[in-house]
């Protein structure tokens, strides 16, 4: 797995690596050859434009030019003031050095001479703002990066796209679309959620120092993303010798007389993700409609209010249905309701994995006024719990309904104050947006987004769905269930990928999705197993 550092975190490796002999002027050498060996490796390059801010992130672009220069590259560096008159020493220092060398400069263009400038290059090093920035760009960047979006040339940036926070991955007024990043020591989440994922590009990390790695680690990083080959010791051992009840039995308990679909489609996704026997409870108004869908799942029905939700009398019923059961799903299309409340406290009181989403979530919310950190016994118990809300039900759960976490950070801080006032091993949430978290108390990791495809009504039922029978075949207990999750994640995100590409990205629905799990298991299997054969580390 690849860490993620907070910002503050990074700054904090900066000054580790310092007191360990490496120096800022080694640091941003070092970081200036990265980047200029990332351009030069695109291959068939001449002519590069590197335009440079005021602060350290310019100075990677000065010792990247000068390190391209004597590789032969044609090179132009653009800088808003004159290098003389460069506040930070270091910046001045390596600008100074590069003009030795004989490094061309541009100082202040107008828009029209810097659009002939980027006319007629190959390669825009960006090194304009660094991980520093947030806010709105200024003058003269928001019209060089206004120029650089328009030009033909292929651009990398360096550390982080000017405009886009590396922290929270929201871009300001202006950002830079990059076709690569080099980012510095670590990934950083600003750059693997929400506005990252359109205008970072591919994403080369550079170590800098072989101390880094143990450095980042020992930084808490406050996320992981996963590789493949991670889920390796998830995956169910293959065998023939497997019948109906062996690979799992799934109860979802969810719909409604308004909303029967939600609980068809996380049944329908239960049986696709291979749990042997899956069974569907549900308001008996909606128990037709559901029947009509299901012909190898069967359909119970229970006592609903007069308006077509599950009341308090289902429980009973409920506990009964999932005595035995390998995993129950409870939430989808349940509505919030006293029953749905009722059903779902007395679901949490069993002993038996379960997994609760969308209504059952927000039931959970009513049962926790809103504040579910303050409430960890509400949650406490023996037998795995998988919450997947997404940001505004996530919101809902921690005393946010009206300010819901509006970044990857801050999805990943709000589901911490649930897992850790919860403080067992049991717990796991996924908290879902542009970039899903799946955390626990030890960790907190990061599959591979999806598509925008997946941006579509029912997708999260049909992954809550998958979750549960991914709980269902676990069979080992020691299973990691961050991981489990994460997985989980990954195979939904490769089915909206597989839709995507039957049905067109914006035409995906959720039963399209389902179509494909099976092929998505398939193909993320194949390329996890593959990844061992290859001794991938």
């Amino acid at each position: 797995m690849q860490p993620v550092l907070n910002n503050e975190d990074v700054k904090g490796v900066e000054v580790a690596l310092t007191r360990e002999g490496v120096s800022v002027s080694e640091l941003m050498h070092r970081a200036g050859y990265a980047a200029a060996q990332e351009v030069l490796e695109l291959g068939d390059v001449d002519n590069v434009v590197v335009l440079v801010g005021l602060g350290n992130n310019g100075g990677d672009g000065w010792v990247a030019a000068e390190a391209m220069r004597s590789r032969g590259a044609n090179v132009k560096v653009v800088t808003p003031i004159e290098p003389d008159s460069l506040a930070g020493d270091l910046a001045r220092q390596v600008a100074q050095a590069a003009i030795k060398s004989g490094v061309p400069t541009v100082v202040g263009p107008s828009r029209d001479e810097l659009e002939d400038l980027l006319a007629t290059c190959d390669v825009v090093l960006d090194c304009m703002l660094g991980t520093g920035f947030h806010g709105d760009v200024r003058a003269p960047f928001d019209i060089w990066i206004e120029c650089v979006n328009a030009c033909a040339a292929r651009v990398i940036s360096v550390d982080v796209p000017t405009g886009l926070s590396s922290q929270t991955g929201h871009a300001g007024s202006a950002c830079v679309i990059a076709d690569m990043t080099v980012t510095m020591l670590a990934l950083k989440p600003g750059l693997l959620a929400d506005d990252g994922r359109d205008v970072c590009g591919a994403i080369v990390v550079a170590p800098l120092a072989e101390q880094t790695e143990r450095l980042v680690v020992e930084a808490d990083p406050v996320a992981w993303r996963t590789d493949l080959i991670d889920y390796l010791g998830v995956l169910p051992a293959p065998t023939m010798s497997v019948d109906k009840f062996s690979r799992g039995s799934v109860l979802v308990v969810g719909g409604s007389r308004r909303f029967p679909g939600a609980a068809i489609m996380a049944a329908r996704a239960a049986a696709r993700m291979g749990a042997g026997y899956v069974t569907l409870a549900v308001p008996a108004s909606a128990a037709l409609a559901a029947q009509s869908h299901l012909l190898e799942i069967p359909v119970v029905p229970l006592p609903e209010d007069a308006d077509g939700n599950v009341c308090a009398e289902a429980a009973d019923i409920v506990l009964k249905l999932a005595e035995g059961k390998s995993a129950v799903l409870v939430g989808p299309g349940i509505r919030v309701s006293s029953g749905g409340a009722s059903v779902v406290s007395a679901l949490l009181a069993t002993e038996v994995p379960l997994v609760i989403d969308a209504d059952g979530l927000n039931c959970l919310a009513r049962l926790t006024n809103g504040k579910l950190p303050d409430f960890p016994e509400a949650t406490r118990r023996n037998a795995p719990l998988v919450l997947t809300p997404h940001r505004k039900e996530l919101g809902r759960l921690v005393g946010r309904p009206d300010d819901p976490p509006s970044s990857l950070v801050d999805q990943l801080e709000a589901a911490r104050q649930i897992v850790w006032a919860d403080g067992g091993s049991e717990l796991v949430v996924v908290t879902k947006g542009t970039a899903t978290g799946c955390v626990s108390v030890e960790q907190a990791v990061l599959p591979k987004p999806g598509p925008a495809a997946l941006a579509t009504a029912g997708s999260g039922d049909v992954l809550a769905g998958m979750m549960a029978s991914a709980l269902a075949q676990r069979g080992d207990e020691a299973t990691d269930l961050t991981m489990l999750a994460a997985y989980v994640c990954e195979v939904h995100g490769y089915a909206g990928s597989l839709a995507a590409e039957r049905m067109g990205s914006r035409a995906v629905m959720a039963c399209d999705l389902i179509d494909v799990i099976g092929l998505s298991v398939d193909a993320v299997e194949e390329h996890v197993t593959y990844q061992d054969d290859q001794g991938v580390a």
